[in-house]
């Protein structure tokens, strides 16, 4: 064997150690998170609780139609909890209903104040309107992200 070829089996070698260095770990998978909501505040055991959770301001909070999940469940105690699974971990808007009379709809009065409870992840302050999404945002990572709501009723 030749000098020279002695040297290109060397080279060839510390290349392929350097290109498998330098070659992608296998991907991790996609951790997701699971969000869950605890409901406080309930004034009575009627009807449903319905939340909805949003990705961005877009629809938030009164678009249920363009929220990344929506869920509703029967209300049959004073501090119901709804867990939404495999959430990509990443910044969330929760808004809550207190459907009472099961409707799907929130119910106001003749000035367009509701007659049934809601609140915001957050739990903002509630003025002359909803809050706005970044009002409400709230962080979701890890494996599980607890979330306390308090519900509002005028």
């Amino acid at each position: 064997m030749t000098i020279l070829n002695r040297a290109m089996r060397t080279a060839g070698a510390s290349l392929a150690f350097a290109v498998s260095a330098l070659a992608p770990l296998p991907s991790l998978a996609q951790t997701s998170s699971q969000l869950v909501v605890q409901v406080d505040g309930i004034r009575n055991q009627q009807g449903q609780l319905c939340l909805s959770v949003f990705s961005s301001q877009q629809g938030f909070p009164n678009r249920t139609d363009v929220a990344l999940r929506n869920q509703c469940i029967a209300v049959t105690t004073s501090q119901p909890s709804v867990t939404f699974d495999a959430l990509p971990a990443g910044s969330y808007a929760v808004a809550v209903l207190h459907d009472s009379n099961s409707d799907n709809t929130i119910n106001r009065n003749f000035l367009g104040i509701p007659q049934e409870g809601f609140g915001f992840s957050g739990n903002p302050v509630i003025r002359t309107g909803p809050p706005s999404f970044g009002e409400s945002v709230v962080v979701v990572a890890g494996r599980r992200t607890d979330l306390q709501i308090r519900l509002n009723y005028f």
